[in-house]
């Protein structure tokens, strides 16, 4: 099985979709930190893109703790979060308008109590964790590699937005695998 966490409006072929919104297109309209759904050591792939930071930081491990579980020993963890360190990098070398930065911050906070944003995340910090619940052979990924790169999500935001060839990647997308027992 394949889970595509906080799926929202997007649907991917072969994945089984989680979310809470009463989509067409969703197989499990719970949260996505209680998977009980899925035996323990069960899933091959979990895909999440831009979720975890909607959790805030006394509450991330635990759902990363439950996607651990949910995960067969060398089963793969693949997240995509806003990137503090490139969001940074884009405010002080490229442009200083904090305005064009306030959706990877703090979220929409447009659509309910689910469009805020209460984590930040750079690649040392989720590393940390990541390896600290389990997983091994962390690394970066490139979307435009993976079996859903056609699908434009949140693991592709680039400002300006949607400059894909000019742009600066504004996501941290990273792979973990469990660790096999």
């Amino acid at each position: 099985m394949k889970l595509h966490l906080g799926c929202g409006k997007i649907y991917i072929d072969g994945f089984t979709h989680v979310d809470l919104q009463d989509l067409e297109h969703v197989d499990y309209q719970v949260p996505v930190n209680d998977l009980d759904f899925a035996e323990n050591d069960s899933v091959e792939l979990i895909y999440s893109a831009h979720v975890l930071e909607h959790f805030g930081r006394n509450e991330y491990k635990d759902v990363l703790k439950e996607w651990h579980r949910a995960l067969k020993p060398g089963g793969m963890l693949r997240i995509s979060v806003p990137s503090f360190d490139a969001i940074v990098k884009y405010y002080t070398q490229k442009d200083d308008n904090l305005d064009l930065l306030l959706d990877l911050l703090i979220g929409g906070q447009k659509v309910g109590e689910y469009d805020y944003h209460k984590m930040i995340f750079n690649k040392k910090l989720l590393v940390k964790t990541l390896k600290e619940i389990g997983f091994n052979n962390i690394q970066e990924y490139d979307w435009q590699k993976t079996e859903h790169s056609s699908i434009d999500d949140f693991s592709q935001a680039y400002l300006p937005h949607m400059d894909k060839k000019h742009g600066m990647m504004m996501s941290l997308n990273l792979e973990a695998i469990k660790e096999l027992c």
